[in-house]
């Protein structure tokens, strides 16, 4: 249980939009004993993230501290603009994935701008809906804090706040700034593996059935919903634009190497291009956002009740701390694989200790 005394904000918290992201707010706020009040223009889905305990319905006389904005991004700054005008004592905040149009809409609207301030959250899920949230969707995640002229750092300070509740890692940037950097770490990406999934479409049940983890990595955020994404990548059209008339021109040289692979040079280039995706896989954080490389070990698991649990449990008891982990199963097989991620100085020791207690190792590497 969290006390009172561990939260910074008070609330009450207004969330508009009782989606995945504004009930997981609610969820984790509820849990650090703050009054979070939720509203949402569908009657059903307030209805559902109440039920699920994100929060509960207004009333007369509701003056929240801190309102979060959590509606698609072609409305978000008409309903900023509504939420300011509706409770003037209020710091009034968004988590769109877009910083640029919203702020640049609140401008031409004439908004007085001094109690806004843009954020986004770099968490998420590929389903939606108060269903799936979670109260700790945002721990150990980057949480931007979009700033501009028109607020001071004191008056957005219940933004940063409210992501250090949220067990987030705050980080201030422009909104220019944010949309050119998630437009090469989010927007691209998002075309790149629906793009690649899309491909799947006229293949073979032959084909699909040798499917293994490789794409199921590669196209996971593929199933994100078209109706949103469509909004997100027409608001940040430009920068994405730019990655993927880069991301064309490696791909043109890729074909045109292994169109001759044995032509001078497209070994080369080939290899050059495969290395150049090791460079890069290189500088993506680990967890918490260390730079730290981390060790696999990949242990057979028989597909029966429980031995996942059991599995984790004796990493536990073994006193290691177990970095991140990745379950592989072949359709029809009896057995899976459980890669798991370690710190490289405990990977002979958990390996020694797994083994002992029975575990068949399939390999460890680092």
């Amino acid at each position: 249980m969290i006390l009172v005394a561990d939260r910074r904000l008070d609330g009450p918290v207004r969330i508009v939009g009782a989606g995945l992201l504004g009930a997981s707010i609610g969820l984790a706020m509820r849990e650090r004993g703050v009054d979070v009040i939720l509203d949402d223009i569908s009657p059903s889905a307030l209805e559902l993230a109440i039920d699920y305990g994100a929060g509960r319905a207004g009333v007369d006389g509701d003056e929240p501290e801190l309102i979060v904005v959590c509606v698609p991004p072609d409305v978000v700054a008409r309903v900023v603009a509504a939420e300011l005008a509706a409770h003037p004592q209020a710091l009034v905040t968004d988590v769109a994935s877009v910083k640029v149009a919203p702020l640049e809409e609140l401008r031409t609207l004439g908004v007085d701008l001094s109690r806004y301030i843009g954020s986004h959250p770099m968490a998420g899920r590929e389903r939606g809906g108060a269903i799936s949230a979670r109260a700790d969707l945002f721990i150990g995640r980057p949480w931007v804090i979009a700033g501009h002229d028109d607020i001071s750092y004191r008056g957005a300070a219940k933004v940063e706040q409210l992501a250090l509740d949220l067990g987030a890692l705050p980080i201030e940037m422009s909104a220019d700034e944010h949309d050119r950097n998630v437009a090469l770490v989010s927007h691209a990406p998002q075309v790149v593996a629906s793009l690649l999934a899309r491909r799947l479409g006229g293949a073979t049940e032959s084909a699909v059935s040798l499917a293994g983890q490789g794409l199921r990595d590669t196209t996971r955020i593929a199933s994100s919903e078209p109706e949103l994404w469509v909004q997100i990548l027409g608001a940040n059209a430009e920068p994405v634009v730019g990655i993927l008339r880069a991301l064309r021109d490696d791909l043109d040289g890729m074909i045109a190497a292994l169109e001759q692979p044995k032509a001078p040079g497209s070994r080369r280039a080939i290899a050059e291009s495969l290395a150049g995706g090791n460079a890069g896989v290189a500088r993506i954080p680990g967890k918490h956002g260390q730079a730290n490389h981390y060790s696999q070990i990949v242990v057979n698991v028989d597909d029966v009740p429980g031995e996942v649990a059991r599995l984790l449990t004796e990493i536990g008891e073994a006193g290691v701390n177990m970095e991140d982990l990745r379950l592989e199963h072949s359709p029809g097989a009896q057995i899976g694989f459980a890669e798991i991620s370690v710190l490289p100085e405990v990977e002979e020791r958990l390996a020694t200790e797994l083994a002992a207690r029975g575990w068949k190792i399939a390999g460890a590497f680092a």
